[in-house]
C-alpha cells in the first residue's frame, strides 16, 4: 500500500506555480455567474494535467474534470470560484483593482474576500498530484469547480444542468473552506456544520406627502423602523435559549429628501438557523411581524415579501466525517484538527451535491491566518470560534489568507482527505 507522502511527492516543485496561480486569481476576481476568465484558467490547467476529461459550461460557468484510474470508489472534490462586490483594502502587491457590472446594472468593485481563489488553487494542486501519481491510488475523481456559491445559485445550477446523468456518481463528496483560523489548523464537526440562510426583500407601502403634514400621510419610514425594532424580538422572545438563530436587517432604503415623506420603504433581511423547526418558526414570525406592522400603520396595501435566495443547512455525514478527520490529522498533524463545539452561522451550498446525488458529504474549514496572532488562544477557544477580534473575517475588505503556508497546507489537507477514500495503489 502506498502512503499519503507518496502522493505529495513533487508538491514542493509545484508550489511556485501554485503561488503564481493564486496571485493571478486574486488579482482577477469575478462576480457570481460571471466567472468566465476563471473558468477558462481552470479548464486550461486541468487539460494540461494528464488524463483529465474536462467539461466546461456546466451550470453556466462551472467546470468539471473527471480522472478515471481503474476500479475503485468515486470521490467528488469541490471548489467554488466566485468573488464578492467588495473594495479590497489589504494592500497586497497583487490586490484586486477589478470592477464589474452587477446584475442590477451597478458598477461595483470586486474582490476575492472569501478565499475562493485559495480553494481553486488548492484543488488544482490536488488534481495535478493525483494525475502524476496514478500508481498510488485507484478509483475516479470528479473535480468540481463551482460558480456562484456566494449567491447560493451555483450548486443548484450545476445539478439542474444534468450533473447526475453527465458525471460519475460519487461515493463521497468532499469540500473545504479557508477561514480566519491559524494556518495548519482545520475545524469541522459531524452533523450540522453551517447554518441555513434565507434572504428576503420587503417592500412596505405608505402614502407620501409633505414632511410638515405627516397626519395626511402613511409614513413608511416609521413603519420600517417599527418592523426593524420588532424583528429584534424574534430571536430573543420566540427562539429557545438552547436553540440558535440570527435575524439581520442589512439594508434599509426610503425617500430622497428630508422634508418629503416617501411612498414606500425597502428592507433586505437575512435569517440564519441550524434547525429546520426553528427555521420555519423564525420565517413565520418574520412574515407575521412585517404584515402586522403594516396593518397597524394603516398601510394602503399589504407588504411585498420576495425571496432573494436561500442556502440549505450544511450537514456532515457522521461516519464519513470520522474517516475524513482521521485523514486530515494524518495530513496536518494529530493536534491540528479540532471539533467545533457548535455549527458556524455562515452558509454554504456545497451540501446540495451530497443530498441530490445520494452520497455522504464532509466539509471542513482550514486556517489561513498568521499563527502569531493567536498567541495565548487555546484549542477550546478556537473550537468555539473564540477568534481574536483583530483577525479579519471572510467578506472583510481586509481579508486575505496568508499565501504561505496556506496553499501548501490546503493542498495537503484536501489530498489527504481524498486519499482516505480512494482505493490504494499497488
Amino acid at each position: 500500500m502506498t502512503t499519503d507522502t507518496d502522493l505529495t511527492t513533487g508538491l514542493d516543485a509545484l508550489l511556485p506555480s501554485l503561488r503564481e496561480l493564486y496571485q493571478d486569481l486574486h488579482s482577477h476576481p469575478e462576480l457570481s455567474l460571471q466567472e468566465t476568465r476563471t473558468a477558462g484558467v481552470v479548464a486550461g490547467m486541468l487539460r494540461a494535467q494528464p488524463g483529465w476529461e474536462v467539461t466546461e459550461g456546466v451550470g453556466g460557468t462551472g467546470v468539471v474534470g473527471v480522472l478515471t484510474n481503474g476500479e475503485g470508489p468515486t470521490v467528488l472534490l469541490r471548489a467554488d470560484m466566485d468573488a464578492l462586490p467588495v473594495q479590497e483594502a489589504t494592500g497586497l502587491p497583487y490586490a484586486s483593482v477589478a470592477r464589474a457590472t452587477d446584475r442590477e446594472g451597478n458598477d461595483v468593485p470586486v474582490m476575492h474576500a472569501c478565499g475562493h481563489d485559495m480553494h481553486i488553487t488548492c484543488l488544482l494542486g490536488v488534481t495535478a498530484l493525483l494525475a502524476h501519481h496514478r500508481d498510488g491510488w485507484h478509483g475516479t475523481v470528479v473535480a468540481v469547480f463551482q460558480p456562484a456559491e456566494e449567491t447560493a445559485e451555483g450548486a443548484r445550477a450545476m445539478l439542474d444542468d444534468g450533473f447526475a446523468e453527465r458525471f460519475p456518481k460519487p461515493d463521497v463528496c468532499l469540500g473545504q473552506h479557508v477561514g480566519p483560523f491559524p494556518t495548519g489548523v482545520a475545524v469541522t464537526r459531524p452533523g450540522p456544520l453551517m447554518a441555513a440562510s434565507d434572504s428576503y426583500r420587503v417592500r412596505l407601502f405608505g402614502r407620501g406627502g409633505h414632511g410638515s403634514a405627516p397626519e395626511s400621510t402613511v409614513d413608511p419610514v416609521v413603519m420600517a423602523a417599527a418592523v426593524v425594532m420588532r424583528l429584534q424580538t424574534v430571536v430573543s422572545r420566540e427562539v429557545g435559549a438552547s436553540q440558535a438563530a440570527v435575524v439581520t436587517v442589512g439594508s434599509i432604503h426610503a425617500g430622497t429628501k428630508e422634508n418629503i415623506i416617501p411612498d414606500e420603504a425597502e428592507l433586505k433581511l437575512n435569517i440564519r438557523s441550524v434547525d429546520p423547526v426553528v427555521r420555519e418558526r423564525v420565517l413565520a414570525a418574520v412574515r407575521r411581524i412585517v404584515t402586522a406592522e403594516a396593518e397597524a400603520s394603516g398601510a394602503p396595501k399589504e407588504p411585498e415579501i420576495t425571496s432573494l435566495g436561500s442556502f440549505p443547512l450544511t450537514v456532515n455525514t457522521a461516519d464519513a466525517t470520522a474517516t475524513t478527520v482521521e485523514a486530515l490529522r494524518g495530513a496536518l498533524g494529530e493536534q491540528a484538527v479540532l471539533t467545533l463545539s457548535q455549527p458556524v452561522n455562515g452558509s454554504e451550498d456545497f451540501g446540495l451535491f451530497g443530498t441530490e446525488l445520494g452520497a455522504p458529504s464532509v466539509f471542513w474549514h482550514f486556517g489561513g491566518a498568521d499563527p502569531a496572532a493567536f498567541a495565548g488562544t487555546t484549542a477550546e477557544s478556537l473550537a468555539s470560534r473564540g477568534l481574536p477580534p483583530e483577525i479579519p473575517m471572510n467578506h472583510s475588505p481586509y481579508y486575505a489568507p496568508l499565501q504561505d503556508p496556506t496553499v501548501e497546507l490546503g493542498v495537503r489537507a484536501l489530498l489527504g482527505a481524498a486519499r482516505a477514500w480512494l482505493a490504494p495503489g499497488e
